[in-house]
């Protein structure tokens, strides 16, 4: 089979891109697109050095760090892609990469990451932590978001079969789409996140500089505690507001490379988490380093983390995403700290292994394929099709009878002419 792999946009090595590696892994033979590609040479290893094929949006100006701004003309870049000369589709899409057009004799699989939150069930948190909340252009917002909704709700119809990341994204696709989606909980490197050497006395976070992961919010609460050691690794546009408000117990680190990522996961005390996130792949990646979890208890966390209503937790949850909330639980995390083993954190996370990742994939995939081609050869649809032909034939022999006297015999001068 010719195959596409559609992705939203190829800027980093992030959640979804991992997700890429492995369904790329999976058809390394499969062509590669992309609304844009700013991956620099040295960091396309994951995308097995493929050649990528963009949209107009590469070439329009300050794409490569303001592409986000160009949103409104997403639909239509991702409708530009030509994609009729392959069997299967499959796209990683998170905002607009399932938007893609196929024909009724292709196959398109898609890797809903999420539908658009900040579009649906997430856009008042989006519209406030932007400041687009009131104003001219708040409300050209809105109206920006209440048309991305009525096009991204229309392509859900042009996917023929859905995986997605947790059951808490499942339930939000069939929440917006009406659609079931098969759950593929995405790959984590459990070969190089693992155990080694003596917990360290502090505390962690990994996590990009946006309003939606709270960062701030952890920082205020180690600023109550001043006891307690807090790194932060991560960068993005809140660092610089949330250094701001660090006390000497806060060490911002800043963008850091891998290798010093998986070591002060190795040495946490515990790594916290306040973001309400679709899966949370650093949190599955602590749980393999043998670290538990402080964290926000909605989201796709609930599905990686034991608490300490199971024989043997793995982290513990706070409610709400206040200071108050984390302060109170990361009090509770010490007192109960002799529960969490490192091997209960381990073993916890197995089950997120690439490996198993990439049989299951290809497993839906094959299934899909055979799915598919089950419903062209399925004999209710060719009794279908034959009903339809037949009441064609009908009308035609209808619409025979009553012409033939006009064009096929002789005509009454009293009547129409057949030029009439």
């Amino acid at each position: 089979m010719k195959i596409a792999v559609v992705h939203d946009w190829l800027v980093v090595y992030a959640g979804a891109e991992r997700v890429l590696e492995q369904i790329l892994a999976c058809y390394p033979e499969a062509d590669l697109f992309s609304m844009v590609d700013f991956l620099p040479a040295d960091q396309r290893g994951f995308i097995l050095n493929k050649p990528v094929r963009t949209s107009f949006l590469q070439r329009l100006p300050f794409a490569r760090n303001s592409f986000r701004k160009y949103f409104a003309l997403m639909p239509l870049a991702v409708e530009q892609f030509d994609l009729s000369s392959y069997d299967m589709v499959i796209s990683s899409s998170y905002s607009v990469a399932k938007g893609v057009l196929t024909s009724p004799d292709q196959l398109h699989v898609c890797f809903c990451h999420s539908a658009m939150r900040y579009a649906w069930d997430l856009q008042h948190q989006y519209l406030q932590e932007s400041g687009l909340d009131t104003g001219l252009s708040g409300w050209l917002t809105k109206w920006l978001l209440h048309k991305a909704r009525l096009w991204d709700l229309r392509t859900a119809n042009g996917v023929d079969e859905f995986i997605t990341n947790s059951y808490f994204v499942a339930r939000r696709i069939q929440k917006v789409y009406r659609r079931t989606a098969k759950v593929i909980y995405p790959p984590v490197d459990i070969t190089t996140f693992k155990p080694a050497g003596e917990k360290k006395d502090f505390y962690l976070v990994v996590s990009r500089m946006v309003p939606y992961k709270k960062t701030w919010i952890i920082v205020e609460a180690f600023n109550r505690m001043p006891d307690k050691t807090l790194v932060v690794i991560g960068d993005g546009p809140n660092f610089k507001s949330t250094k701001a408000i660090a006390q000497k117990n806060v060490i911002m680190l800043g963008f850091q490379e891998s290798e010093i990522v998986r070591q002060h996961m190795q040495r946490a005390r515990a790594l916290v988490f306040a973001a309400e996130e679709d899966f949370g792949i650093c949190v599955a990646e602590a749980q393999a380093c043998g670290t538990p979890v402080i964290a926000f208890g909605k989201g796709g966390v609930l599905e990686i983390v034991r608490d300490l209503s199971t024989p043997e937790p793995t982290g513990v949850f706070f409610k709400e995403q206040t200071p108050e909330a984390i302060v109170q639980t990361v009090q509770l995390f010490e007192r109960e700290m002799a529960r969490f083993a490192p091997g209960a954190c381990r073993n916890n996370v197995v089950r997120f292994s690439k490996e198993r990742f990439r049989r299951e994939f290809r497993d839906f995939c094959e299934g899909a394929i055979a799915r598919s081609r089950a419903r062209v050869l399925n004999p209710a649809d060719r009794d279908l099709f034959a009903d339809v032909a037949a009441e064609v034939r009908e009308e035609d022999q209808l619409e025979s009878d009553v012409l033939e006297p006009v064009v096929g015999g002789e005509t009454s001068t009293a009547g129409p002419t057949a030029a009439d």
